[in-house]
């Protein structure tokens, strides 16, 4: 249960003065100047926010377990009050946070086991994770990453120099998910110089990108950083994390039309999260959000099981219930899949059963979004 008594009456809020007053200027603009100005301790969230008794515990006490920081803009989207807002509760530390199920893991995804080279995990046969910085402009509070991304381990030139050998002597690899961190914090001139020595092996037929930095801090995407992203002789897929409508403010959508009009070609993941989008009205709105920005709806994640994440998961049963209100009820351009990651067997895409049975001819007997129950031979 979410403890919203500590909010009765909300204290004077002067970070929140002070962003009103430098939206729109330069310094707003300046994606330097947010990433210096994150909220990172309990006494900037408290200039900010009306912290319940939980965020509270939460902030004192997660320095021990994982990053946090949260950039002015997307601050400025939370509800300052309400600790039910589904972006201040995607950022925001919580007690619950200390609360470890049975079930959850470090390394939830089995990744560790297969890092190759510094920074480099081969778990699927033909495609690399490359973890390219452990830094985020924000930090999410069910990232599976925690345990690396809080780590303070920073890729060396040494260590992207091994990758980058062994990319080029594995010729089975043809897709490298550049991820992290986030990538596009890396300067623009590394960014380019890693994504051209890529272009370069003969045996890659596409790179992509994860990334949150154009909810976070849509402010880094410039001209330059465009053309940074710029189709080479394999293609550059950007795919951003979105997880709520309201995260497709203005500047974000600003952000994603300067990398589409540049011709990045752009994908949408979200995470399944209990009270932030876990309803079909609020994927819905998610999703044709996207599409209306010109981001494809990709994937939908089952929540991973991260250490001290059970307050963010919601069942399987209910994601599958969600999706078949989302199927036939919305385009198909904006039903992704949905996926629940596997420690040792990746990716399984999940789908409601529509098959009810077949009839002593064989013929097939399918449910239609509406209910109906037909025959198809």
């Amino acid at each position: 249960m979410l403890d919203t008594a500590s909010n009765a009456s909300a204290p004077p809020l002067p970070a929140r003065a002070f962003w009103a007053a430098a939206q729109g200027g330069a310094t707003w603009s300046d994606p330097a100047w947010q990433l210096r100005h994150a909220l990172r301790t309990r006494a900037e969230f408290e200039q900010a926010f009306a912290l319940t008794h939980d965020e509270r515990e939460g902030l004192d006490a997660a320095s021990a377990r994982f990053e946090v920081a949260v950039t002015p803009h997307f601050a400025s989207l939370c509800d300052p009050v309400d600790p039910a807002c589904p972006l201040r509760r995607q950022v925001l530390p919580s007690a619950a946070e200390l609360r470890h199920a049975f079930h959850e893991r470090r390394d939830p995804l089995g990744e560790d086991p297969h890092r190759v080279a510094p920074g480099l995990v081969h778990k699927y046969p033909d495609r690399v994770l490359l973890l390219a910085t452990p830094t985020c402009a924000s930090y999410c509070r069910y990232c599976t990453r925690a345990r690396w991304v809080a780590s303070g381990e920073v890729p060396s030139s040494d260590d992207l120099d091994g990758a980058i050998a062994y990319i080029e002597r594995t010729t089975t690899v043809r897709d490298v998910l550049v991820s992290g961190g986030d990538p596009l914090l890396l300067s623009t001139r590394r960014l380019a110089t890693l994504l051209d020595r890529l272009a370069r092996i003969d045996h890659l037929a596409l790179v992509r990108i994860g990334t949150r930095v154009p909810v976070f801090v849509p402010q880094r995407i410039d001209a330059d950083l465009v053309h940074a992203l710029r189709p080479r002789r394999i293609p550059t897929y950007v795919n951003v994390h979105i997880n709520h409508a309201r995260e497709l403010a203005p500047a974000c959508r600003e952000a994603l039309a300067r990398l589409a009009d540049g011709g990045v070609p752009l994908g949408g993941q979200a995470v399944l999260l209990r009270g932030i989008n876990d309803d079909a009205e609020a994927l819905r709105a998610l999703f044709f959000g996207m599409l209306s920005a010109r981001v494809r709806p990709y994937y939908l994640f089952h929540c991973d099981p991260v250490l001290g994440t059970a307050h963010l998961r919601t069942s399987v049963e209910r994601g599958l219930e969600i999706l078949g209100e989302l199927v036939g009820h919305a385009s198909g351009m904006a039903v992704p899949k949905y996926v629940v990651d596997l420690e040792g067997g990746g990716k399984v895409p999940l789908w409601p059963d529509h098959v009810e049975g077949r009839t002593e001819e064989g013929a097939w007997l399918l449910r239609g979004f509406s209910g109906t129950i037909q025959e198809y031979r």
